[in-house]
């Protein structure tokens, strides 16, 4: 039996936060419906999805890769090292792997293969998609809970023109990616 596991990632535009990256194997007899391209799907629907990934995949493991180590290593090596620990953390061993994109983590003794718009065309990276954008949201809702004066609610670490006056008004903390050039230009 050919076990397929899809992979995608969460977060690679943010100025704040980590990255996260998702590892699926969905059930061959269980279908979950709506599963498409997480930003294509509301908040509220990506919520109901998700736990019904969480009940029915045959396995899936979520892993995040921390903004210093993004600042460390640059966004590109952050995602495939985030996609690695979340395959790596899987139970099952899948032997055909799926990574949204045109890049892939380097995993031994498995065939994987990147392709483009996967997130709206192979389903399983659908589901990791969805997976590994609730886990980064859910991360960016407790860091607002953490430092309000930010207002991640709003933005989620993006770097909108309110996320970029409330920086100036109230600093660069540890959880910016200090690497991006909206945050490099104001540290001065």
């Amino acid at each position: 039996m050919t076990i397929i596991c899809g992979v995608d990632e969460a977060g690679r535009g943010p100025i704040a936060g980590p990255v996260f990256a998702a590892a699926v194997i969905l059930h061959p007899h269980h279908t979950i419906p709506n599963l498409k391209d997480s930003k294509k799907i509301s908040r509220a629907k990506r919520e109901i999805i998700y736990d019904d990934i969480r009940e029915n995949a045959l396995d899936f493991a979520f892993a995040m890769v921390s903004s210093r180590e993004i600042d460390q290593i640059n966004i590109l090596q952050a995602s495939l090292l985030a996609m690695k620990k979340a395959i790596m953390a899987l139970k099952m061993r899948p032997n055909k792997i799926y990574v949204d994109g045109i890049y892939c983590p380097e995993i031994p003794d498995v065939q994987i293969q990147a392709i483009v718009k996967g997130d709206q065309l192979i389903k399983e990276i659908s589901a990791a998609s969805i997976i590994a954008k609730v886990e980064r949201d859910r991360y960016m809702l407790k860091l607002d809970e953490q430092y309000p004066e930010y207002e991640f609610r709003r933005h989620m670490g993006y770097p909108t023109k309110l996320h970029l006056e409330l920086i100036k008004k109230y600093g660069i903390k540890d959880f910016y990616r200090k690497s991006y050039k909206p945050v490099a230009s104001l540290i001065d």
